[in-house]
């Protein structure tokens, strides 16, 4: 039986007993940035359990695919995965232990014909009714094992909410794989009993003291690997001997030239790069793409792994694309998402393969020098910062190192890398608004956050806490002075979240004080950057803030409008449009997200068009304070690497919502605020990464009214009006066009002429035939024709053309290439006649092009010319 079959049986078993087959979700998860990546078929029906969401039906399966990252180390042996399938029957509120054990129990034995006698149970401790049911089935007493809470009990998320007992049916592979132990049975560590399938009894609501309570409606989880029954079913030594894998490892074979089964080393370099193989493929699919955090990383860990795992058996040019392409061949039919993205999968693992390989052999020799230099000195660990240089440096990923090291039993300091790492990131957060700041740090230290009110206000009074000026603080500051400027309160923005900070003034009875920016550091300490403009400053001075508003309002307009670009992007291209990055600034707005290739004009126009539609509905914008948790439950977006307290702030945009996104940002009331949206760019800033700039309000006012005068402009002169113009320019460039072929037409008949009157200007230098000229009225593209019809008609020779362009004199200078023997070099003609009208140039032996400033010193070039070729062909008479 192939697993093709094992997978449509299983799902054709519970459509027949009135299951709703659902499609396996995205690997990434969606509205739950906390979560990695999709690990089980229960994550896309957790809302159902929770009420979150009305189910299709009480009765749901699915075949899951599944990404895993805490196995990414020991994938190569014989077991582990990161990607699986992961097969799945769900009762929310319907049936329950009765016909979920004998369901399982009916399914593997009747339908994948495992034997009865190689299947074993276990239950939890006290659960007397699982134990029952499974001796109905036919399962004896002694091959039914009663464990705790570790083994077969599922905990809530937490100190509290649903939980159960499970109940696993295990297969037993055979005395051959046993440590013949006495007590060797389901859950012993040798092998020879593997887990095949997982039944979750959520039958309590566990209460925050431990306490638990039967829920009214208990349901059923249960998830069953399909590589594990493959396994089973093919009676194979493991998954990688599955028809799931042979394909796959039969082609690495043909690429390496190696046999699987004849090399524990090769065998594991073949394993991780199937594995890996598998899943980059479908994590590109569903629109990962390799960076340096988050998802990204975890794809860019395991695709650099199996490059280097094939590098080391053998392949030394770019490889995983055709790995990749196996996959999709493979699994296409089963996940159509391969097949639709397979340019994309393929492209995106193209690129990164061949970027890494610029590196591998470089970062590899790194990591062996610091080895060698570890067990020179009797360590047994590499220094946290030697590994981050090589992560920063060469891109190579602490686990590839840490992998290379254990291979030579040393470790890595894995502490002293995270240091570095959220150095580096400190570095970068505060490098922008504090670039060069050494002493930036020791001035924060100590003081309290600032307290913002600029949501509810755009001016107060505060007190100012610190100063500082050139870097030192200072107890006062004196009209004239820049100085940073700290207050307990404050209504202005500091720059943060890629919305820049806000400008305004600060005043006394006794100072005026000009705030041309604000930065909100990583302590929540808002810093005015200021100028004193009258007066005198003082550390505990009371001063009134006041925001720039109409500044204020068109960064609020911009920040609401990058809000509903995002939200056209998902709608439009999909939800792999991820954000990557933004600025929002009063003039402009612009927004990175992930896509993989271009994103056409007719599509750029929708999305302009969509947030326009949003925009002139005038939906309102609210914001509101929520735990984090509440806040994913609505289903609110949130960049996965961001860091996010307890409590955070909801920017909700429309009723029902077109929009929800934690921001700590500036918005507008409503959208009708944001005026006009235009795009005026759209394109790559990089592999799989997109950027567009917008505008919004004023500026968009200011953009259309600069089109419509420059095409105005454009009308007037050119006779027409508005509505024609374009006809009208195109009439124009045709005509244009035409002219320019009549020119060149005329010029060709002229240089014909014009190559009949220089040669009989030619005359013999040393026995060579040289012709120097001006000519006026060709191009330097004719000149060139011309020179070389006069090299045609007079065999070796040298040609010196002078011309005056748009009044500055240009050179050109031409030589048969066997005068080079002779000493000719056009190159030197060419800078010694432009040297006298003040220019200079040169060029290749045979060609050269030179130019000048002094048009009328044009025949004292010439003449300069002539010597230097007499010169030249003096100094070599008889070559």
């Amino acid at each position: 039986m192939t697993s093709d079959e094992v997978r449509n049986l299983f799902l054709e078993f519970f459509r027949e007993r009135g299951h709703t087959v659902l499609p396996s979700s995205s690997l990434v998860p969606h509205g739950d940035p906390t979560l990695l990546f999709t690990t089980a078929g229960m994550v896309q029906i957790k809302p159902y359990f929770l009420g979150i969401q009305t189910p299709p039906n009480v009765r749901l399966a699915s075949c899951q695919k599944c990404f895993r990252t805490t196995d990414i180390d020991s994938v190569g042996d014989s077991t582990h995965l990161t990607f699986f399938e992961m097969l799945g029957n769900f009762s929310v509120g319907d049936y329950f232990k009765r016909e979920a054990i004998a369901w399982a129990w009916e399914f593997v034995t009747d339908h994948l014909h495992l034997d009865p006698e190689r299947l074993w149970a276990s239950v939890y401790l006290d659960d007397d009714e699982a134990f029952t049911l499974w001796e109905i089935t036919g399962v004896p007493t002694h091959r039914i094992y009663r464990f705790g809470e570790k083994d077969n009990f599922w905990g809530p998320a937490g100190d509290s909410g649903p939980c159960g007992p499970c109940s696993e049916l295990h297969y037993d592979r055979g005395v051959q794989y046993s440590c013949n132990l006495p007590e060797c049975g389901p859950n012993c560590d040798c092998g020879r009993f593997v887990e095949i399938w997982n039944l979750v009894f959520t039958q309590y609501d566990q209460k925050p003291d431990g306490t638990r309570i039967p829920l009214p409606e208990p349901n059923i989880d249960t998830g069953m690997g399909l590589e594990r029954i493959v396994a089973a079913v093919q009676d194979t030594p493991g998954v990688y001997e599955t028809d799931l894998f042979s394909d796959l490892i039969s082609l690495i074979g043909t690429l390496t030239g190696q046999r699987y089964g004849e090399s524990a080393e090769i065998d594991r370099a073949m394993r991780i790069i199937a594995e890996h193989g598998r899943g980059m493929a479908f994590l590109v699919a569903d629109g990962v793409l390799p960076t340096n955090e988050g998802r990204g990383y975890v794809l860019r860990r395991i695709l650099r792994r199996a490059a280097l795992f094939g590098r080391r058996i053998g392949l030394t040019g770019p490889f995983l694309d055709q790995v990749a392409d196996a996959v999709v061949n493979q699994m296409g039919a089963s996940y159509q998402e391969l097949t639709a993205q397979r340019e994309l999968v393929l492209d995106v693992i193209r690129v990164e393969e061949q970027r890494f390989a610029a590196t591998l052999e470089t970062g590899v020799g790194i990591v062996d020098d610091l080895i060698e230099q570890a067990l020179a000195r009797g360590a047994d660990t590499l220094a946290g910062e030697d590994v981050f240089r090589l992560y920063d440096t060469f891109g190579f990923p602490r686990e590839l190192t840490a992998e290379v090291a254990r291979e030579h039993n040393i470790a890595i300091d894995v502490d002293g890398f995270e240091a570095a790492l959220e150095d580096a990131r400190k570095k970068a957060r505060v490098s922008h608004a504090f670039r060069g700041d050494a002493h930036l740090d020791a001035w924060l230290a100590g003081t309290p956050p600032t307290e913002f009110e600029g949501y509810e206000s755009l001016s107060l009074q505060g007190s100012i806490v610190s100063m500082r000026k050139d870097g030192e603080l200072v107890e006062s500051a004196v009209e004239g002075d820049e100085v940073d400027i700290i207050l307990n309160r404050s209504p202005f923005y500091g720059e943060m979240g890629g919305q820049v900070g806000d400008s305004g003034r600060l005043s006394s009875s006794a100072a005026e004080v000009d705030v041309h920016g604000t930065v909100r550091t990583s302590s929540d300490v808002i810093v005015h950057r200021s100028r004193v403009t009258r007066g005198q400053l003082r550390i505990g001075d009371t001063v009134f803030g006041q925001v720039e508003e109409g500044r204020r309002l068109d960064i609020a307009r911009n920040h609401t409008a990058t809000h509903l670009l995002q939200a056209a992007l998902r709608a439009i291209l999909g939800q792999q449009a991820t954000q990557r990055g933004s600025l929002v600034a009063p003039e402009r707005l612009r927004f990175d997200f992930s896509w993989m290739g271009a994103v056409d004009q007719a599509r750029v126009e929708e999305i302009e068009r969509w947030v326009n539609e949003k925009a002139r509905a005038n939906l309102p914008v609210s914001t509101r304070h929520t735990s984090y948790d509440e806040a994913m439950r609505s289903g609110a977006i949130a960049l996965f690497d961001e860091k996010y307290g307890d409590e955070v702030r909801i920017v909700t945009i429309g009723l029902p919502p077109i929009s929800i996104e934690l921001c700590g940002g500036t918005h507008i009331s409503a959208t009708g605020q944001i005026g006009m949206f235009l795009i005026v760019n759209e394109g790559s800033v990089g592999t799989g990464l997109r950027r567009i700039e917008a505008v919004t309000g004023r500026a968009a006012e200011d953009l259309v009214r600069k089109r419509t005068r420059t095409l105005e402009s454009i009308a007037r002169r050119m006779g027409s009006t508005d509505v024609d113009v374009l006809d009208r320019v195109f009439s124009v460039l045709d005509e244009t066009d035409i002219l320019r072929r009549r020119i060149a037409s005329l010029e060709r008949h002229l240089a014909a002429s014009t190559v009949e009157s220089l040669v009989q200007q030619a005359r013999s230098i040393a026995g060579v035939m040289v012709v120097v000229a001006r000519v006026d009225g060709l191009s330097m593209n004719v000149l060139r024709e011309v020179g070389d019809s006069l090299r045609d008609r007079l065999g070796d020779s040298v040609v010196v053309f002078a011309t005056v362009d748009q009044g500055r004199p240009l050179f050109l200078v031409m030589a048969s290439s066997s005068l080079t023997t002779r000493g000719i070099h056009a190159g030197h003609i060419a800078m010694r006649a432009a040297r006298v009208t003040g220019g200079g140039g040169g060029g290749k032996p045979t060609m050269a092009q030179a130019g000048g400033k002094e048009a009328y010193k044009l025949e004292e070039a010439l003449a300069e010319a002539t010597r230097a070729i007499e010169e030249q062909l003096s100094s070599r008479p008889d070559a």
